[in-house]
């Protein structure tokens, strides 16, 4: 059996890295994939500027140790990126007792598939790795 994900798509918002009390380096980052919307009868349609609709879809991405800080360091909002890792589904109860449910992609790879926007002399992404 196998539990394999791959998406590609862009980065919604920056990356949010944090480190666990046992010192694991832990970033989460949000990536947007898009799909033809389709109408009533399953079929795609035009928008008013005469391109295909899309609907896009969110997905919760995070990546752990390494790749953590790679992620965190070089990636930004609007980047394109290609994910691959597994399907992880979590349950929990909230602060007033009501079951919540998620589900993320826990990342074992992530491609730089751009270059990240650089908004500060900081994150100017010129030290990332390079893109083949």
């Amino acid at each position: 059996m196998t539990n394999i994900a791959i998406l590609t798509g862009r980065i919604a918002r920056d990356p949010e890295s944090r480190e666990t009390k046992g010192g694991t380096n832990v970033t989460g980052i949000t990536v947007v994939t898009d799909r033809p919307a389709r109408d009533k009868d399953g079929k795609t349609y035009k928008d008013e500027n005469g391109y295909t609709a899309k609907e896009s879809e969110f997905h919760r991405v995070t990546c752990f140790n390494g790749l953590a800080k790679t992620v965190g360091q070089y990636c930004t909002k609007g980047q394109l990126v290609s994910v691959q890792g597994r399907i992880h589904y979590t349950q929990w109860e909230d602060k007033d007792g009501v079951t919540r449910y998620g589900t993320e992609i826990l990342a074992d790879k992530v491609d730089f598939l751009s270059r990240g926007n650089g908004s500060s002399d900081d994150n100017d992404n010129t030290d990332a790795p390079e893109i083949d």
